[in-house]
């Protein structure tokens, strides 16, 4: 499928799904933002994603309109941190569709900025990544442009986890306990403290569920890291991108990046961004985000978050083209 019946197949189908996809009340962009819309060389739209007897998945796509050959393209999914959407990396999203990837990102049901009620559901995230991916490869009404043997993941904070976990992780979330007992005011520990329930039943599970389909993780300021030892990872062999941020507020070192970069099978590509914060991996915040979301929009003394994305997207497209 070359690119201009790509973006027909696209846009028929999902143009008509843009108005459910992303309510007004939408703080993280404009709701417009859901409609479908070309700028710079990339088609973005809104997309209802079915889940079974499950509420619908929300979620994004990012199609390349000037990609430098036609289809089929990679397909990249991105899994955002507690309290997202499936626009919390929008930018990152573009940079990679302009690239000539395929990329889908969806809100997490129960684990999003509207509705916090399963937000320590591990299994439940993992399995919604798993869903997109079968929706995208198999049932979306463009799946033909999507190269289905080359499949990369981008995850922030709880979506690296979830990623990592889909990739093949088995965390030991018996190592909870001991870590929130020392560190009771971490945001992990605070957050599972709201929500026990859910993740009393997500240590209860055998594992949480892979996807073989995931070639090459793209990981920033993983959550729950220190859940992962050696035999944990043994089975994540993909190429990993590993990012830290060297001033991370909310998951600080050494338990979360450093578990996961010494845990690894292979050597990941480790980027620390010295002086960065958890939440300068998120884009630049617009007037209207900073003003409702002032938490994860407050600048970082002395660091450059836009100079920083350009970095950032840069090296993730290059990670991909290199890996998939």
């Amino acid at each position: 499928m070359n690119t201009a019946a790509l973006i027909a197949a696209a846009s028929v189908l999902l143009g008509a799904c843009a108005a459910t996809a992303a309510p007004a009340s939408a703080p993280l962009v404009q709701s417009k933002a859901a409609a479908p819309v070309v700028r710079d060389g990339v088609l973005s739209m809104g997309l209802t994603v079915p889940d079974g007897d499950h509420p619908a998945i929300e979620a994004g796509v990012w199609v390349p309109t000037e990609a430098a050959a036609d289809g089929p393209y990679p397909l990249i999914v991105i899994s955002h941190g507690n309290g997202g959407d499936f626009r919390s990396h929008h930018d990152t999203a573009a940079a990679l569709a302009k690239a000539g990837f395929v990329v889908a990102a969806l809100t997490h049901t129960g684990d999003n900025w509207r509705d916090q009620s399963r937000a320590t559901d591990l299994v439940d995230r993992t399995r919604q990544l798993s869903v997109l991916i079968d929706y995208m490869t198999r049932d979306w009404s463009a799946r033909d442009g999507i190269d289905a043997n080359r499949i990369g993941a981008f995850g922030f904070s709880a979506g690296g986890f979830t990623v990592l976990a889909a990739a093949g992780g088995d965390p030991d979330l018996g190592r909870l306990a001991d870590h929130c007992r020392d560190n009771p005011g971490f945001y992990d520990c605070r957050l599972i403290g709201e929500h026990a329930g859910t993740m009393k039943a997500g240590a209860a599970a055998p594992r949480l569920p892979h996807d073989a389909r995931i070639k090459a993780l793209a990981v920033a300021a993983p959550a729950l890291g220190f859940t992962f030892a050696k035999e944990g990872l043994s089975k994540v062999t993909q190429p990993v991108q590993l990012w830290q941020a060297g001033a991370d507020q909310i998951l600080p070192a050494p338990f979360y990046v450093e578990p996961v970069r010494d845990a690894l099978p292979t050597p990941p590509e480790y980027r620390r961004v010295e002086g960065a914060a958890h939440f300068d991996f998120l884009p630049p915040c617009s007037p209207q985000l900073a003003a409702a979301a002032p938490m994860i929009c407050a600048p970082t003394p002395g660091f450059d978050r836009a100079a920083f994305h350009e970095t950032l997207n840069r090296e993730v497209v290059r990670f991909f083209r290199e890996t998939l």
